[in-house]
């Protein structure tokens, strides 16, 4: 059973940003970070299955905005490294999270500089900047919104409706330093903006392309590999109804229900199995047990 535990940790530990090696969430002992571990984003970002779901929602989402997808598809090697740009984006969530407060800076900063040389005209002939306030504001939204839709659907459908303004809250101080402007902070407010937003979202060949790529990510092992389709298939089940339809694409009632109820048999492996994951190695920093 041990050795079970320790290969499934050690395959999901492969897909995440810890993987890189950059960061030392244990280190210095007592240091809360920019949150603590009173928060609810330490809440919300600790548990892998949703957050994964919830990532792979927030890219496909993220792909409906033309200047904020021209921006990636200009400027990274997403096309030939799915793995390596979502262990990127993890390495951000986690560090910023659960991170030191030295490391948490260091990288928004890093963030913030990479955004300035992200410059270009889009397919249409706008010029885009990855540092725009508004385009910073929709992939933030688009990333939250969705892990907490995660979160509520496949970790803790019961966090109070004043928890899931307190974490719109929280994590908008982390857009707010990037360079994001008028960031929603509450549910109501960000349902309004995503409302607003509508209007400038379209599924067009590149983000098509994005869709293909998500769904053919290597997997870290064939045993893990029908794992990464569930997710996959979860990732698009949590879309907005407007946003899948954008993508043209559809799921019966029934394949919603097995797609759920699959998920929710699986995570709790995942749980068990992890045991130095971001939040586990957050929890040490701090002197603090960690529990399901």
């Amino acid at each position: 059973m041990e050795f079970i535990r320790s290969r499934i940790e050690t395959q999901v530990m492969s897909l995440t940003g810890l993987s890189l090696g950059q960061l030392d969430l244990e280190n210095p002992k007592g240091d809360p970070g920019l949150f603590g571990p009173q928060a609810i984003c330490w809440q919300v970002h600790a548990d892998f299955s949703s957050m994964l779901i919830g990532g792979i929602s927030a890219l496909l989402l993220q792909a409906l905005h033309p200047l904020a997808l021209a921006g990636v598809w200009d400027h990274s090697t997403f096309r030939q490294d799915m793995m390596g740009r979502l262990r990127r984006t993890g390495q951000f969530i986690a560090g910023t999270t659960f991170g030191s407060t030295q490391d948490a800076n260091w990288l928004i900063e890093k963030v913030r500089t990479i955004h300035l040389q992200v410059t270009g005209t889009a397919p249409d002939g706008r010029p885009y900047a990855a540092s725009d306030p508004d385009l910073l504001t929709w992939v933030h939204v688009a990333e939250v919104s969705s892990f907490l839709g995660a979160h509520l659907r496949y970790r803790n459908p019961d966090l109070s409706t004043a928890d899931q303004d307190t974490y719109y809250a929280e994590v908008a101080t982390i857009a707010e330093r990037l360079g994001a402007r008028d960031v929603p902070r509450s549910r109501q407010a960000v349902a309004d903006y995503l409302e607003r937003m509508r209007p400038q979202l379209v599924c067009d060949d590149r983000s098509r392309e994005v869709l293909r790529l998500l769904r053919d990510a290597p997997a870290p092992s064939r045993l893990a590999k029908p794992f990464g389709a569930l997710m996959m298939q979860a990732g698009i089940e949590l879309l907005p109804v407007w946003a899948s339809g954008l993508f043209d694409l559809h799921q019966s009632p029934l394949q919603r229900s097995l797609i759920r109820a699959s998920v929710k048999r699986s995570a709790p492996v995942l749980r068990w199995a992890m045991r130095n994951g971001s939040v586990q190695r957050a929890h040490r920093r701090m002197g603090l047990a960690y529990t399901h």
